[in-house]
C-alpha cells in the first residue's frame, strides 16, 4: 500500500469556494478508480484550524501501484497540472493502517516527523504501528495510517475524524469529499 499527496498553496486572498465547487463537480470521478483505497479531498483555509495558508492538498491511499500510475500518467492528474501547474507529488510506503474508509468524515490530520539518525528501524515500524492503533481507537477516529518516505526519512501519521480531532499536533484539513471505491476496507497488505 502506498500513500500519496500533493499540496497546492494558494494566495492568501484566494476564494476557497472555487476549490469547493471544483471538488463538488469533479470529486465523484475517482469514486470507482481501480486500485484506489481512498482519496480524501482536503483543504486548509487561512485562519481555520490554525492554518496560516490556503491550500488544496488531496491525500491518497493506493492499494495498487498500477492504479496510482494510471492516475498520474493516464489522464486525471493532468487536470491538476493544467489548472495549477505541476506540483511535487510526495509518496510514502504504508507501514500500518487501522480502520475503514468512511465517506462521511469531516476532518483529516497529517503529522510529519523526521526519523532520527540511529533509530532502530524495527523499533520505528513497531512504534508507528502502535501509534496507528492508538489513533484509530480514539473517540471520533475513523481511520489512521502511518507511512514513511525513505528518501527523506520522514514518517507521517494520517488520520480521519468524524468531526473535530483531539489536539494532537499536525496539520488539520477539512475533508470536502471522499472517494472510496467499493466502500470496502482498505487492504493494508497490498
Amino acid at each position: 500500500m502506498h500513500a500519496m499527496q500533493y499540496r497546492i498553496t494558494l494566495p492568501a486572498d484566494y476564494d476557497m469556494e472555487i476549490i469547493r465547487r471544483r471538488v463538488a463537480s469533479r470529486g465523484h470521478l475517482l469514486d470507482d478508480w481501480q486500485g484506489l483505497g481512498l482519496k480524501a479531498y482536503l483543504i486548509r483555509e487561512r485562519g481555520v484550524h490554525g492554518s496560516a495558508v490556503n491550500e488544496y492538498a488531496p491525500f491518497y491511499l493506493w492499494n495498487t501501484v498500477a492504479g496510482m500510475n494510471a492516475f498520474l500518467w493516464a489522464g486525471p492528474f493532468q487536470g491538476i497540472a493544467d489548472d495549477f501547474g505541476r506540483p511535487s507529488v510526495r509518496q510514502w510506503t504504508v507501514l500500518a493502517r487501522e480502520g475503514a474508509a468512511d465517506p462521511r468524515v469531516r476532518v483529516a490530520v497529517l503529522l510529519r516527523q523526521q526519523v532520527p539518525d540511529g533509530v532502530q528501524l524495527t523499533d520505528l515500524a513497531a512504534d508507528a504501528t502502535r501509534e496507528t492503533e492508538r489513533l484509530a481507537g480514539e473517540d471520533g477516529a475513523v481511520l489512521a495510517a502511518a507511512a514513511v518516505d525513505t528518501s527523506r526519512w520522514e514518517l507521517i501519521h494520517f488520520s480521519l475524524w468524524e468531526n473535530e480531532p483531539p489536539k494532537a499536533g499536525g496539520d488539520a484539513y477539512e475533508v470536502l469529499h471522499m472517494s472510496v471505491p467499493g466502500r470496502l476496507p482498505l487492504d493494508a497488505r497490498s
